[in-house]
């Protein structure tokens, strides 16, 4: 099995369910409240692990409870998090969400010590970094330190997943060092500067590609997803569940999709598998208490295939 360094943001997720949510300046009473483990990095390095993977995980946090708790908590789950930063005078990450009735989410993060992860840290632990087969990135932590990961895994022939979560446009030459890069629609939207309702989901794709990406792995929710690349080209379908909380669902898909292809897995299955763990997170409450386990997703495939 070969060897996945995730770098990026951990956040404590603070979680409150609603019926609606709120109009500008209405006060309305809550359904329920959460606290739990969340921001992208942690949510795909945890999926990374708990699906199957070697994962070493690279983060940054402050010295404060919230930060304490992580580093206890990633012991507990078993996921290497011993390169994790650690900032002085900074709070560690804040996301405070909303949940409504429809599963659908509404999300604030404050980034705190994930603004620390820099681009001169990365150096430093370039070595650790050079370990790893895959490198898995999103975009939580500074843009620069982003860029600096791709040039390294680069000019070593390090393969990178990059997630453009939250969406944002990117500079050509970091295109051109992505091997896998995983977006949604509005983040396909940004990055290519084109408009799915104009020209369609694929000439999305046929417009990253285009850029230098070498596949690209487009979301579609509800309706699943397409991957395309200079040979293949797939639609795969998504599960129909009960969704309870989207929150955490694309993060789940990431970190599977990493761990299936760390295993050796081809494009077809290790999508079906990524598609599977994303629909057992969202009928959970909650980023990381909602991914699943290997086992689990084993199972649900399993029952899928008998039920068809």
């Amino acid at each position: 099995m070969s060897k996945i360094v995730v770098i990026g943001s951990s956040n404590t997720d603070l979680i409150a369910k609603v019926q609606e949510f709120p109009k500008a300046g209405e006060t309305i009473k809550g359904v329920s409240y959460l606290q739990a483990m969340g921001g992208k990095g942690a949510n795909q390095a945890l999926a990374a692990h708990r699906l199957g993977g070697d994962v070493k995980f690279v983060t940054s946090l402050g010295k404060d409870s919230n930060g304490i708790n992580s580093l206890e908590y990633f012991k507990r789950e078993r996921l290497e998090a011993s390169l994790s930063y650690i900032a002085e005078n900074v709070p560690s990450g804040v996301a405070m969400i909303w949940v409504d009735k429809k599963g659908e989410n509404s999300i604030v993060i404050i980034p705190g010590a994930n603004d620390e992860l820099s681009s001169g840290y990365i150096h430093e632990i370039e070595k650790e970094i050079l370990e790893a087969d895959l490198i898995v990135l999103q975009m939580e932590i500074p843009y620069d330190t982003v860029k600096t990961v791709c040039n390294i895994a680069y000019e070593n022939n390090k393969r990178v997943l990059l997630n453009v979560a939250p969406a944002r446009k990117l500079d050509t030459d970091i295109i051109q060092k992505i091997d896998i890069l995983v977006v949604n629609e509005t983040e396909a939207e940004t990055i290519s500067g084109e408009i799915i309702e104009h020209i369609g989901e694929d000439g999305v794709v046929d417009k990253l590609l285009a850029l230098g990406v070498k596949t690209v792995v487009l979301t579609l929710g509800k309706r699943g997803c397409i991957l395309k690349n200079d040979q293949i080209y797939l639609q795969i379908p998504a599960f129909m569940v009960d969704t309870v909380d989207t929150t955490g669902a694309g993060d789940t898909f990431c970190g599977a999709l990493a761990a299936e292809l760390s295993k050796g897995h081809g494009w077809n299955e290790a999508l079906e598998f990524a598609s599977a763990a994303a629909a057992i997170c969202v009928t959970r409450m909650g980023a990381q208490p909602s991914i699943p386990t290997e086992t689990e997703v084993r199972i649900f495939l399993k029952n899928i295939t008998i039920t068809h």
